[in-house]
This record gives structure tokens, C-alpha cells and sequence, in this order.
């Protein structure tokens, strides 16, 4: 009863009404199949149930009836290409909103693998609905340290570019602030919102103090608050409103404190540290959850997930190769994707570890992976592709659990050096 009236708007609402039912038992729940029910109450307890097709339209049907916001979000954490369709039709026919709106963004991020069974199987109307979104376009910048007024010379490679897929082409979405820097900077998008928090400057790697945001929208930037720690070399990533600074340095030190920003009231304030210290370690999401991989002496890599509501870190597994550790990491479904460097620290063929969360189980992709400048280290998912680039090129893979695809190559991002890349909406007024 407890679990149901602090996650459920529905039981909420009834056992503050005074009503009968506040003092009886037992209580009836009409017009509802059990079963979804049941998967409310796993979810609730902080399971992560995986859902066949019959699961999914009793799970929406519950999470709409009894508005369990907790059930609704582990729905939106699983659409994947194999149950989107279903998603999306069953979200609208319950008018599960939240739900009816990702699994839509989702369809139309892979509008080119699903249009024709889209034509075909949806009403007109839900059709219309998908082609009226705008789709995840794959956006890069490189790394840059602030720029002075009297160094102007230097501000025009500072853009954002995105790539135009049809055209085969990287154009200037903007430039950047003057004062902000991307280099070892903390770079996220988080509700379609763009965020550049920290970096250095200068050759004795002074930390920037300032920070920003891009608004794709409004195509403006504006100043939000630092960390209370500054630091540089972390990982910033964005999960339910909000940023998680993780580790980084601070006058050549490794950290392990971790902060979170409120978008909302635009504050800082510190969460449970990593277990041990660490600069750019390797960090995804998969599930609703944050992951980051650790390095440990004697060639162990570790990966530990973050619990919000609990605020601490656990470990979820180990993985010991000799004279390798994971560099980056990938989720997609729920696999996480580990890249390391190959024999004798050679990182121009990377050897890839696939951890299935639901498993338990490692698998060892076959055969090597191009890292050609870094290539990998800037892996995005989108849909069931990831796209990384270099210099060189951008190539798209296709995921599948036991490889990744080459699916296209594209054009490569015209700058040296490190690169950060993600996804935005971008309307077309910014397309120009």
C-alpha cells in the first residue's frame, strides 16, 4: 500500500479521499488484467522487468489507468525497433502521452527502416504524427580552448556543426561563446538542450569558470552555474533533468566527487562519490540508468551503475583482459558496449566487449575494430545505429548483439583533434 500511494497518482488520489475504500483491506480493481498490474508492482519495486508483446499493452494499460509515472518511464527506457510500433499505437489507443510522444521520436530517428511497415500498419493519423517530428540529427564540435577578444583570428573554426546526411555535408549550426572552451570540457545534450560545462585554458591547463547552454530553438546561449568543484576531464551526462558531473581533475589531481545540476533552479550540489577517483572514465546510458567504466590496477575494468533515488554507486561487473581497459562505452538496449584497446595497447584496432545487463553475461565481439583517430571514442547511438567519426569519415554501423554492422560512410568532420559529438532536433530555421 505504501509503495503504490508514493508511486501512483491513482491510489494517491483514493487513499486521501476519505472514502470507504481508505479503511477497507481489500479493494477491487475493475477493467484492468492483472498482469499489468503485477508488472506495475515489479517496477515499482526497482526491477527492470523485460516485457513481451502481451506485457507491453497490459503494462500501458496500467500505467494509464492507475498513472504509475514509474511505470511509464521504464516503458519509454525499453523501446527498441523490435516493439516501437506497438509502443506508439497501444500508447495512443490509452493515451499514454509521454510514452506516445518517445516512441514516435524513436520511429522517426529510423523513419528510412520503418516508413513502408508504417504506411501500412498505422491509422493516418498516427502517421501524420511521426512525419510532423523533427529526427536526431548527429552534431560535432571540436575541442577548443576560450577565445579573447584581441584573438578573433582564432574564432572562426569555433562551430558547432551538424551533418547533413543528404547533402553529404558538415554545416555551421553556431559558433561558439568566446569564453567557453570544449577542451576537456564536459559536453551534453540533455532535453534537446546543448551544455558546455568546465575545460581548461592556457598551456598550464587553467580550469574555465564559465559555463553554458545552447538553446537549439531559440539559437541562443546563455550562462548557467559552475560546479561548486571546478574541474576538467570529467564526464558530463543527463539523466531526468538532470546533469551528473562525474570525477575529472582539478590541478592535476584525479577527483572522485560527483555533482548534480538542477536545469530548473540552476544549482550544483554534491552526490555520492565514484568509489574511487577518475578522470574521463567512460560513461553511457542504458535502461534509464547511468554507467561508468573504472579502471582498476592489474588490468581489471569496472563498471558501476548510479541509483538516484538511493544516491550511491554499485558495482554490476568486472572484466579482467591483459594489458586492456575499457576507453569507451556504448549502451544500446540493454547491452553495454565496452571499447578497449587491442594487444600491446594498440588503439588503432579496438576489441569490443558486449556486458548484457539483463544476463549478467560478457560476450567478446569477433574481430577487430578501425579507431582510426579516435573514431570509436566518439561513439552515438541513434535508434539501432551508432555513428562515430574522424577526420576521415563518419560511419554508421548497424547494432545486433553479436556485431556491429558497417551500414554507410559518410563525409568526415573537418577538424583535428579530439571531437565531441550528439544528437539534436534541430528545426529548420537553423538548418539554413
Amino acid at each position: 500500500k505504501t509503495l503504490l500511494v508514493q508511486s501512483c497518482d491513482y491510489f494517491q488520489a483514493l487513499y486521501r479521499s476519505g472514502m470507504k475504500e481508505c479503511y477497507q483491506e481489500e479493494i477491487h480493481i475493475h477493467c484492468l488484467q492483472a498482469r499489468g498490474f503485477v508488472i506495475a508492482l515489479s517496477v515499482l519495486r526497482g526491477d527492470q522487468p523485460v516485457l513481451d508483446a502481451d506485457d507491453i499493452i497490459e503494462a500501458i494499460e496500467c500505467a494509464s489507468f492507475l498513472q504509475v509515472s514509474p511505470l511509464t518511464k521504464h516503458l519509454s527506457n525499453i523501446i527498441d525497433s523490435d516493439n516501437c510500433l506497438l509502443m506508439y499505437h497501444t500508447a495512443a489507443t490509452y493515451g499514454l502521452m509521454e510514452l506516445y510522444y518517445k516512441s514516435a521520436q524513436f520511429i522517426r530517428n529510423m523513419y528510412n527502416d520503418f516508413e513502408l511497415e508504417v504506411k501500412k500498419t498505422l491509422p493516418v493519423e498516427l502517421v501524420s504524427y511521426i512525419e510532423s517530428l523533427t529526427p536526431s540529427t548527429f552534431v560535432a564540435v571540436g575541442a577548443h580552448v576560450t577565445c579573447t577578444d584581441g584573438k578573433t583570428i582564432h574564432a572562426a573554426s569555433r562551430t558547432i556543426c551538424y551533418l547533413d546526411e543528404n547533402a553529404n555535408s558538415w554545416e555551421v549550426l553556431t559558433d561558439l561563446p568566446l569564453a567557453a572552451s570544449t577542451s576537456l570540457a564536459g559536453v551534453t545534450v540533455l532535453d534537446n538542450m546543448l551544455y558546455i560545462v568546465g575545460g581548461i585554458h592556457g598551456v598550464h591547463k587553467e580550469v574555465a569558470d564559465v559555463s553554458f547552454c545552447f538553446d537549439v530553438s531559440k539559437n541562443t546561449w546563455t550562462k548557467i552555474a559552475s560546479p561548486n568543484q571546478l574541474r576538467y576531464n570529467f564526464s558530463l551526462i543527463g539523466l531526468d533533468g538532470l546533469l551528473y558531473a562525474i570525477g575529472g581533475e582539478y590541478n592535476r589531481v584525479a577527483m572522485s566527487s560527483v555533482e548534480s545540476y538542477n536545469v530548473k533552479k540552476n544549482t550544483w550540489e554534491f552526490v555520492a562519490h565514484l568509489p574511487r577517483p577518475g578522470a574521463g572514465v567512460a560513461c553511457t546510458k542504458a535502461l534509464g540508468w547511468i554507467f561508468v567504466c573504472l579502471w582498476k590496477p592489474m588490468e581489471t575494468t569496472e563498471i558501476y551503475k548510479y541509483i538516484p533515488n538511493k544516491d550511491k554507486w554499485c558495482i554490476v561487473t568486472t572484466l579482467i583482459r591483459k594489458q586492456s581497459y575499457g576507453h569507451c562505452m556504448v549502451g544500446h538496449r540493454d547491452n553495454l558496449y565496452v571499447m578497449r584497446n587491442g594487444p600491446s595497447d594498440d588503439f588503432l584496432r579496438c576489441l569490443m566487449e558486449c556486458y548484457n545487463l539483463t544476463t549478467g553475461q560478457w560476450t567478446t565481439l569477433p574481430g577487430h575494430y578501425a579507431n582510426s583517430k579516435g573514431s570509436l571514442f566518439t561513439a552515438v547511438v541513434r535508434g539501432d545505429s551508432v555513428l562515430t567519426l574522424n577526420r576521415s569519415l563518419t560511419q554508421e554501423y548497424v547494432v545486433d548483439k553479436k556485431t556491429w554492422k558497417p551500414r554507410r560512410q559518410m563525409k568526415g568532420f573537418p577538424r583535428s583533434g579530439s571531437v565531441w559529438t550528439f544528437l539534436l532536433k534541430l528545426p529548420e530555421k537553423n538548418m539554413m
